[in-house]
């Protein structure tokens, strides 16, 4: 069963509809029983880092023990941030930690280039090593909302990046674990394609 976490921080009706749109069913729950069967784990997400964790803590043992056993796992948005060891939105609060590296805002600086923050709406794919995520997949445009972005401690990590006045790792990926900062549920049939490589190519 692909099974989405819903912890209270998640566009699960859209990344829901996305699986479903590409002919998968998916179980939406808080049920930490349920979460334990899972044979594909997705974690969605929208708002900030210290209440993602937060709303999280109860299901780390869970999410970590899935990533262990070598069960195919999706990060999305916010659902990649939390990924990581640390953010500068939520100091002393720790992430998932399953890539070490930190979560930083968007320079100041990029305001006087005319970008505005949060990075919001449509910019193009870098492609930097090949993924089962990517397969079919160029410098195509996918659909971003964030004023925050990861750096990898391993940049062997990103799969793909965009430039948003500096360079933004848009998918990575590691073993079982994928996860991309834009929202392929919303990025139109080549965000859909994302979807169905990972049913496809990662199953």
């Amino acid at each position: 069963m692909i099974t989405i976490i819903d912890y209270g921080s998640g566009n699960l009706k859209s990344i829901r509809n996305g699986f479903h749109h590409v002919g998968a069913e998916v179980l939406v729950t808080r049920d930490k029983e349920e979460l334990k069967k899972a044979d594909v784990m997705i974690l969605p997400g929208v708002g900030a880092f210290g209440t993602a964790m937060e709303n999280l803590k109860k299901y780390e043992d869970i999410i970590h023990q899935h990533i262990k056993d070598d069960k195919p796992f999706l990060g999305v948005c916010l659902g990649l941030q939390v990924l990581f060891s640390e953010s500068e939105e939520s100091p002393m609060i720790r992430g998932l930690d399953v890539f070490s590296g930190k979560v930083v805002r968007f320079p100041d600086t990029l305001l006087n280039d005319g970008l505005k923050i949060p990075h919001m709406g449509w910019n193009n794919l870098n492609i930097k090593q090949n993924s089962p995520l990517l397969e079919g997949i160029g410098s195509d445009y996918m659909y971003f909302v964030h004023s925050y972005y990861v750096r990898p401690d391993n940049e062997e990590v990103v799969m793909a990046t965009v430039d948003y006045g500096v360079e933004v790792p848009a998918v990575v990926a590691q073993d079982n674990v994928y996860a991309t900062q834009f929202h392929p549920e919303k990025s139109g049939e080549i965000g859909l394609e994302i979807l169905k490589n990972f049913l496809r190519n990662v199953l």
